[in-house]
C-alpha cells in the first residue's frame, strides 16, 4: 500500500509537471548572433509577452537555425523568431502555421558583402570580378541574409556556384562570427546581415581599417515571428490574435532596441513567397 501511495505520489508530481509545462508558451530565436545576447535580449521579451498574454511564457535557446526549425516541428516551442528562410522551411512542416509579424525593417532587408582591406577589394554598385579566387565565408547554411540571398546574387552575377567562384568557401554559423572571421584575415571576404554590422561598429567591434562594406545586395523580406496553427486550440480561440496584438503593441524602445527594430508590423506567409522561390531556384528547397 506504501508502495501504491508514493507511486502515486510521483505519478501525481509528473503529471502536475507536465500540465505545467503544457501551459508554457515557449518560443525560441534563430541563433544569428552571440548567444549571451540572445539569451539576455529575449529573456525580456518572455517578461513582456507573459504580462500581455496572461500566461506563463518561457524562452529557450538553441545552437543551430536547424535546431530552432525542429524544436518549432517537434511543439517544443509554439512561436519562433525566425530569418526569411527558415520561416519558410517550418511553416512547410507544421500545417495551418502563420507568420504574424515582422519588423519594419524586414520588410526591406538587405545583406552586405564584407570584405578584409588586404584583399584590396573596393566598394562599388556591382559585384567585382575581383572576387574570384578570394577566400569567402558565409553565415549559417539556412541564413536568408547570410547565405540565400548573397549566393543567389553571386549566382547571378558569376553564372556559377560559389565554389566554383572562391578559392574556399566556409560557414560561420552566425554573423557576428563572420565579422570576425574576415575582420581577422581568417576569410577575405564574407556575407553579412546589415543591422548586425551597424550594431558592432556602433559598439566599436570593427576595425574600419581592416574590413569594410564592399557591395550590398537588393532589399528582400526577412525576419519574422511565426506561430504554430494549433496554438489557438492548445491556449484558446483567439489566442494567435492575442499574440499577434502584443507583438504589434510592443512600443519599449529596450525591448525594441534588443532586436534592433524600429517597430512590429503586421506579416503573412505570402510575403515570403520572393524568398521561397529563390530558395527554390538555387536549390535549398524542392
Amino acid at each position: 500500500m506504501k508502495k501504491l501511495l508514493k507511486l502515486a505520489a510521483v505519478a501525481g508530481l509528473l503529471f502536475s509537471a507536465a500540465g505545467a509545462l503544457a501551459d508554457t508558451f515557449v518560443f525560441t530565436a534563430i541563433p544569428d548572433e552571440d548567444e549571451t545576447r540572445l539569451q539576455q535580449r529575449f529573456d525580456k521579451v518572455a517578461a513582456y509577452l507573459q504580462g500581455e498574454l496572461g500566461v506563463d511564457v518561457k524562452f529557450i535557446p538553441v545552437k543551430s537555425y536547424a535546431a530552432a526549425i525542429t524544436a518549432f516541428r517537434n511543439d517544443q516551442v509554439q512561436l519562433a523568431w525566425f530569418g526569411g528562410l527558415s520561416g519558410v522551411q517550418a511553416r512547410r512542416l507544421v500545417p495551418d502555421s502563420q507568420a504574424i509579424a515582422q519588423g519594419y525593417e524586414d520588410q526591406f532587408f538587405k545583406s552586405y558583402i564584407i570584405a578584409n582591406t588586404s584583399a584590396g577589394l573596393t566598394a562599388g554598385k556591382e559585384l567585382s570580378d575581383a572576387l574570384k579566387g578570394k577566400t569567402f565565408t558565409f553565415g549559417a547554411k539556412g541564413s536568408t541574409s547570410g547565405r540565400l540571398m548573397p549566393e543567389f546574387y553571386l549566382r547571378e552575377r558569376f553564372n556559377a556556384a560559389p565554389e566554383a567562384v572562391f578559392e574556399r568557401v566556409g560557414f560561420s554559423d552566425d554573423h557576428s562570427r563572420t565579422i570576425a572571421q574576415v575582420q581577422s584575415g581568417a576569410y577575405q571576404v564574407g556575407a553579412v546581415n546589415y543591422t548586425v554590422w551597424e550594431n558592432e561598429l556602433a559598439a566599436g567591434n570593427i576595425d574600419p581599417a581592416k574590413i569594410h562594406v564592399i557591395w550590398e545586395t537588393p532589399t528582400y523580406p526577412d525576419y519574422q515571428w511565426t506561430i504554430r496553427g494549433d496554438a489557438d486550440k492548445r491556449f484558446g480561440a483567439g489566442f494567435t490574435d492575442k499574440v499577434r496584438n502584443a507583438l504589434l503593441n510592443m512600443k519599449d524602445k529596450d525591448l525594441l532596441a534588443s532586436f534592433p527594430r524600429e517597430s512590429f508590423v503586421p506579416a503573412t506567409n505570402a510575403d515570403y513567397l520572393p524568398v521561397e522561390k529563390t530558395a527554390q531556384s538555387i536549390g535549398l528547397l524542392d
